[in-house]
């Protein structure tokens, strides 16, 4: 009978553990760095990601998803958050997150102060790219973030492989230098990333975990082994088709900034170089997602493991003529977002339409992991459209973005509209139903004052509750 009784204690004990492991799922997550919505799963024509692919038929794809400020910097700092830009106090790649705000729990440091182990892997907060990939550095990490972190030092540019700069009036480290490298996937960043954070799985698989790993492709420098240029072909590169005069109708203040014609010096010939490079670093960088994805499933973490995948902001390839970020056009507000949740099966390989921003992220992991959130979130929790794409009880009717020169953006499922210099040096209205790849600027025609004024309005009222005021930042309106 004392057998029996220390055998029942022994599975009750093991049905204990079970259930309570059960109710801390873990939290993988992954951010790329630069990353636009060219993938396959997103419907992109060219480039190839059948490992994000697979990752969203086991999740929900988030096809209206939008980011606050399209720079790294100030993007991660507000994901990180659940903060607008300016409530948080970073406008920018300058500075720190806990610098402007001391006393802020960040979304992996919630997690760190409910008995996870959390851990860090390569790019999350802001870095240099790629400097700080060459040194090895993390100088504007968040330590208080982390139990524990890994820099990861590579070779970049510096890379042997053959060398191209598609951009030759760019000679900086942010030129699109492409390296069709020699070498395997672990020699490169993404790839010794990803080696790190199967090791963090490995050592943590029987712990409640919280792993963000950072991937820097496609930031430039392009760097690629040469089997994923392989997968694509030079000349069949199709680069956007855009209006001659496609920026006639927009505000002075971003027709000339880092216009192709003096800052880039890209050619028709030159453009398919460069996309064949960004596809290549892409279909890379995928390819690491799928080995720390196949790795959760040998440790059979994944029906225990809620896995996210984004992307800090958009990049621009050309459209509006225009390249790479802090702009305000769909190209860069937007990027992709899966979020796969094991136990909602009924759900997996659906999209959602609904309007989101990356500062929805904390909320939603934080209920997810039955969490308390800190007080003051701006982001909303999007566990109702986990449950159910097409949700009606999802009412956010807008994405928030700003960006350099006072630029400020609302993205409504009709319209967007942007005002700069906080409303002094110009606007633009789009008819996105008509009018999707933001063509032709309604701002001035007189036919669309109405929509034009009821957007000025709800613009003043989500700039002051995203933290706005003109004596933090100036550009107090006329």
């Amino acid at each position: 009978m004392k057998n029996l009784i220390q055998l029942l204690i022994f599975l009750c004990a093991g049905w204990f553990l079970a259930s309570a492991k059960k109710s801390k799922p873990n939290v993988l997550f992954f951010m790329s760095d630069d990353l636009n919505t060219a993938l396959s799963g997103f419907g992109h024509p060219q480039c190839k990601t059948p490992e994000l692919d697979k990752l969203a038929r086991r999740g929900v794809r988030f096809e209206n998803m939008h980011c606050q400020y399209p720079v790294c910097g100030a993007s991660r700092a507000s994901l990180m958050s659940g903060l607008y830009p300016y409530t948080n106090g970073t406008l920018g790649n300058a500075g720190t997150l806990r610098g402007n705000m001391p006393d802020v729990i960040t979304m992996s440091q919630l997690f760190r102060k409910n008995g996870y182990r959390v851990g860090r892997v390569s790019k999350i907060y802001h870095m240099g790219i790629p400097p700080e990939i060459l040194e090895g550095t993390a100088i504007r990490d968040d330590p208080q973030s982390w139990d524990e972190v890994v820099n990861i030092k590579a070779p970049e540019q510096n890379a042997p492989g053959e060398k191209t700069n598609w951009s030759p009036k760019n000679k900086s480290s942010q030129s699109f230098t492409g390296v069709v490298a020699e070498g395997d996937d672990l020699v490169h960043a993404d790839g010794m990333a990803a080696s790190h954070a199967i090791d963090f799985l490995k050592r943590n698989k029987d712990k409640p975990f919280f792993l963000a790993c950072g991937f820097v492709r496609p930031h430039v420098p392009l760097v690629a082994p040469a089997k994923y240029f392989d997968l694509y072909d030079r000349d069949a590169m199709e680069a956007p088709e855009v209006p001659e005069d496609d920026l006639e109708d927009v505000p002075q203040i971003i027709r000339n900034y880092k216009s192709n014609s003096a800052s880039y010096g890209v050619t028709p010939d030159l453009h398919k170089g460069l996309l064949e490079a960004y596809y290549a670093s892409i279909s890379y960088m995928d390819a690491q997602v799928g080995r720390v994805l196949d790795v959760l499933d040998e440790l059979e973490l994944s029906e225990n493991t809620i896995v996210v995948f984004t992307s800090d902001h958009g990049y621009m390839l050309g459209e509006h003529h225009k390249f790479q970020k802090q702009h305000l056009f769909e190209e860069s507000t937007r990027v992709p977002f899966i979020f796969s949740v094991p136990w909602m099966k009924k759900q997996h390989g659906k999209a959602t339409n609904h309007i989101t921003e990356l500062l929805d992220l904390y909320p939603t992991l934080a209920n997810l992991a039955e969490l308390e959130a800190p007080k003051g979130l701006q982001g909303k929790s999007m566990v109702s459209i986990l449950k159910d794409p097409a949700s009606k009880k999802w009412k956010k009717e807008l994405a928030f973005t700003i960006s350099r020169n006072g630029g400020e953006s609302i993205r409504t499922h009709d319209w967007r509209f942007t005002q700069w210099g906080y409303g002094n040096a110009g606007m633009e209205l789009y008819d996105l139903k008509n009018d999707p790849r933001e063509f032709t600027n309604l701002a001035s025609n007189p036919k669309y004052s109405e929509p034009l004024k009821k957007l000025q309005q709800k613009l003043e009222l989500k700039r002051t509750a995203a933290g706005y005021s003109a004596k933090r930042f100036g550009g107090k309106k006329k």
